[in-house]
């Protein structure tokens, strides 16, 4: 078998050239292409990181805000919870408290009432004593009612300490109360039965006054004597009202 040396050296030689130009004329631009989209592609990636860095970081910062804006609802409806208790317990409290006003303003105007009532009944009571008394008296022989206040009359001075009855005696003006005026008589009759009873002489000033109704009274400038039918109605209302 023979062998073309010559040929086969020139396609070696054309191999050669061959692959010069492609290494010189299409293998580097394409190098360099494949060199620039590796460094696009890279800064590609970059900005495709650098964007999905500030994506999680708005993420995150979103995340944080739904978290803030979360509790702040929480806080606001907390407060407007509290607020809504506190309203409610200061209405109750103004509530209770306006009851209790009216109920002690009712309880106050009750009492007044019945106070007013009270006085009015006593009142009206001791009109009907009174008009009793006039009535009972007045079919009683008068002499012999007036006779038996003059023995309770000298019956009292009797008992009243000696003291008292000095400072009466001594009494530069001693008044003798009577429901109408005694005849002469009758005054010299009282004048000896108060002097016996007080050991002592002393000058009675007679002086009128229908409301006893019946009986004596004794008055001087710092003492008084009740003996009358006035007093003892007067003893009675007050026993009344203190009965209530």
């Amino acid at each position: 078998m023979n062998f073309d040396f010559w040929g086969l050296g020139l396609q070696a030689l054309n191999a050669v050239i061959l692959i010069w130009l492609l290494s010189r004329v299409f293998w580097r631009p394409v190098a360099a292409a494949i060199t620039r989209r590796q460094a696009a592609a890279q800064t590609l990636l970059g900005d495709a990181k650098a964007t999905q860095d500030k994506a999680d970081a708005a993420l995150a910062e979103l995340t944080a805000a739904r978290a803030g804006i979360a509790a702040e609802r929480d806080k606001v409806l907390a407060e407007a919870k509290d607020a809504a208790l506190a309203i409610k317990a200061d209405a109750q409290s103004e509530a209770h408290a306006q009851a209790e006003t009216i109920m002690a303003a009712a309880r106050s105007d009750m009492a007044r009432e019945a106070d007013t009532a009270r006085e009015t009944m006593n009142a009206q009571a001791g009109e009907l004593a009174v008009d009793i008394a006039r009535k009972l008296l007045g079919e009683l022989p008068g002499e012999a009612v007036q006779a038996a206040f003059l023995q309770k009359l000298t019956d009292a001075i009797g008992d009243l300490p000696a003291q008292d009855r000095a400072a009466l005696v001594a009494a530069k003006r001693v008044d003798l109360m009577c429901p109408a005026d005694p005849s002469a008589d009758a005054k010299t009759e009282i004048t000896s039965a108060v002097q016996q009873a007080l050991g002592e002489a002393v000058v009675l000033n007679f002086v009128t006054d229908p409301a006893l109704i019946a009986g004596y009274e004794l008055r001087s400038d710092h003492f008084v004597l009740h003996n009358s039918w006035q007093a003892d109605l007067a003893a009675i209302l007050k026993e009344m009202r203190h009965a209530d």
